[in-house]
């Protein structure tokens, strides 16, 4: 039996007012230690870089529940505008093949 996932695609956007040598991308360890701490869902797997998107995935609770931790996620500090859901599965070939949705 297959298991929802939920892959929170964020746009590799660098912070703003970083100096020359720092990280562009701090909120991925944000958002990495977000879902670390997630108690009501889990990490399904290390997120990874996809072309202009960084991806976050998330699985363990009903659709509703991922989603709505799948927008906290997108409301934290300093990610990027941008951010969206995909719904799909842990049998899934390739990433971003499920039923798009829109983060707030």
């Amino acid at each position: 039996m297959t298991m929802t996932v939920v892959e929170i695609h964020v746009p590799l956007t660098p912070v703003p007012g970083l100096g020359e040598n720092d990280y562009a991308f701090p909120w991925i360890d944000d958002v990495e230690d977000f879902l670390a701490g997630l108690e009501e869902a889990e990490e399904f797997d290390s997120g990874e870089e996809y072309g202009d998107v960084y991806v976050f995935f998330i699985a363990g609770a009903p659709d509703e529940v991922l989603l709505s931790v799948a927008a906290r996620v997108a409301g934290l500090e300093r990610v990027p505008a941008g951010a969206f859901a995909v719904i799909s599965d842990d049998e899934a070939e390739e990433f971003g093949r499920g039923r798009r949705v829109s983060l707030p």
